[in-house]
């Protein structure tokens, strides 16, 4: 066998004892890994529509007057008008609830001769805020349109859009719960399928945010803290839910 020859044969030993050598490791590895723990996780949605019970709608007077005696006595003498504009409304005593009467200065922006700006004050300003709370949510939108020609008919008041809320949040959340767990489980065992694994028991679970958004809101929300949609009479409720699952 010449030199070349022998090399050659050499090369093949050495590569042949490398292969070995990894093939080994490699098995080492593999039973390392399929003997350790392991686990998938993943994320569970559900959401169903949900209607506004209950509507709260905050309204008020605000009058000025040049002392303080002045604009309170303004303010009770014009407070009257807008409790029988509510009366009219079909809003009775029960449904309204009165805060407590405010007096405070008032200041106006004018500019002084060298061209700043300076706050003047121009008397004192007092109010009060009513707020109907009523389940007749129609009645209360049919209110809310009529009060902008109230207040264009001279009458010294200012209001709010009406907050349309949800009761039993914590009883529809629980449901959700539940519902977002299968959903969870069934995207668990997908991916187990797939992926030529078997699913084991959930190791952890944990509840993501809480929403109530408008019946037609994006279904991509952003906001990781939750949200609670008051604007609209028709919305929806959604949970996310976080699951770990170990695989075999």
């Amino acid at each position: 066998m010449n030199d070349s020859s022998r090399a050659l044969v050499i090369l093949g030993v050495l590569l042949a004892l490398g292969m070995s050598a990894a093939a080994y490791l490699l098995g080492t590895q593999a039973k390392q890994i399929g003997g350790g723990r392991h686990s998938i996780t993943v994320k569970g949605l559900a959401e169903k529509p949900v209607k506004a019970d209950i509507a709260e709608w905050t309204v008020g007077t605000s009058i000025r007057g040049n002392t303080e005696a002045e604009a309170l006595a303004k303010l009770r003498a014009g407070q009257p008008r807008l409790r029988e504009f509510l009366q009219a409304q079909g809003f009775d005593g029960s449904m309204v609830r009165a805060a407590a009467e405010i007096i405070k200065e008032h200041f106006e922006e004018e500019e002084t001769r060298t061209g700043e700006m300076r706050s003047v004050k121009r008397g004192y300003d007092a109010s009060q805020s009513l707020v109907i709370t009523a389940t007749d949510l129609p009645r209360i939108e049919a209110a809310a349109a009529a009060i902008v020609q109230f207040q264009v008919d001279g009458n010294a008041v200012y209001f709010e859009p009406p907050l349309y809320l949800v009761s039993g949040l914590e009883e529809i959340k629980m449901s959700l719960i539940g519902a977002a767990t299968q959903n969870a489980k069934a995207r668990a065992e997908e991916f187990a399928k797939n992926g030529g694994i078997e699913l084991g028991r959930m190791r952890s679970a944990s509840q993501g945010s809480f929403y109530v958004l408008p019946a037609r809101a994006d279904n991509e929300v952003s906001d990781y803290a939750g949200t609670y949609d008051k604007t609209t009479i028709d919305k929806k409720a959604r949970v996310v839910v976080t699951i770990e699952y170990g695989i075999e």
